[in-house]
């Protein structure tokens, strides 16, 4: 005797429970079912084996020809903020790792773009030299790190000190790849951009625009200039400067103790003061900062001074993050 089409509830019955929760609506309209899922935070291969998965067992189901399924997913609202210096060799991108491995510790969930397209660093930093990215369809899949921070960066794509001599089209459009990838739930994506005000940071402000900066100079003058230079190519952009950062800010020696100032001190909070823009904190310039950041064991991770210090500015990130994201709603 024909019992008639299904319901919901006897369609999802017939899957397994990993696949039913997901499951918004099922109907049957005559020998036709159609299935709609909740993708959110699911990869590329995650959705096409569920899809599969729908397709084989309710299309085994006595009375059923055909079967659709419609995957629905929440686009994440994915915050990009840019970590710049227009100088190079001031630890912009210790900085950056820094953050993404505290900001991490507090939940949150952050990724980091190795931007720095002649010069990566990530890999060191965070300790997953060697590894490779996989691909998703068309995508970059980014590589775990053991602090729970994914990363993409040429570091992966490139041989050990190998020199690229790519021209700045070929640089934009390697940024592309690396932010437009398969980065799931990360919500807040830290981007190490390269010294300077050239073609990688235009690409990103015209493909990628951040939702904040963050500039990071040593205190003496020859960097300030040159941190100047990158505040203005945000503000040009429109692209709101969240703070500015000092680092190598002191020295404390470790046989008398006495603290010094090779590169000056308070020059970064000056500027700050002088055109209106937080002053997000000083990282000391400290031996145990640099032989962290060679061991891919960022001080973040730890609970020493210095990693208290890049922390503390880490919250300060978190909360305009916050701010940022209840003005958006």
């Amino acid at each position: 005797m024909d019992q008639g089409p299904m319901d919901q509830d006897q369609l999802i019955g017939h899957l397994p429970e990993g696949i039913a929760v997901r499951v918004s609506s099922a109907r049957m309209v005559g020998d036709r079912v159609v299935v709609v899922i909740d993708a959110t935070g699911l990869g590329t291969q995650q959705r096409t084996d569920i899809e599969q998965a729908v397709v084989d067992i309710l299309g085994s189901l006595e009375g059923v020809a055909e079967v659709r399924v419609a995957l629905m997913a929440d686009k994440p609202r994915r915050r990009i903020i840019a970590v710049g210096s227009g100088k190079g060799g001031v630890g912009k991108s210790t900085l950056t790792t820094n953050l993404a491995v505290a900001l991490k510790r507090m939940g949150r969930k952050v990724g980091v773009v190795d931007a720095d397209i002649y010069g990566p660093s990530q890999p060191k930093l965070l300790g997953n030299e060697g590894a490779k990215p996989k691909a998703e369809g068309e995508k970059l899949v980014p590589v775990p790190s053991v602090h729970g921070v994914p990363v993409l960066s040429m570091g992966y794509l490139v041989k050990p000190a190998q020199a690229l001599a790519w021209r700045g089209p070929m640089a934009g459009n390697a940024l592309s790849q690396l932010i437009d990838a398969e980065w799931g739930d990360v919500d807040v994506l830290l981007v190490d951009l390269p010294p300077g005000t050239g073609d990688v940071q235009l690409s990103m402000l015209q493909k990628h625009k951040p939702a904040g900066a963050i500039i990071v100079s040593t205190p003496q003058d020859l960097a300030l200039i040159d941190a100047a230079r990158a505040g203005q190519l945000f503000e040009t952009g429109k692209v709101p400067i969240i703070g500015m950062v000092e680092n190598m800010a002191g020295y404390q020696c470790p046989h008398c103790g006495e603290t010094s100032d090779p590169f000056g001190r308070g020059g970064v909070e000056q500027v700050a003061n002088s055109v209106g823009l937080p002053f997000l904190g000083r990282i000391p310039l400290s031996l145990a900062v640099r032989e962290s950041g060679d061991s891919g064991m960022p001080p973040a991770a730890g609970e020493s001074d210095e990693g208290a210090a890049f922390t503390a500015i880490a919250r300060q990130l978190a909360d305009w993050l916050d701010r940022e994201f209840q003005a958006a709603d």
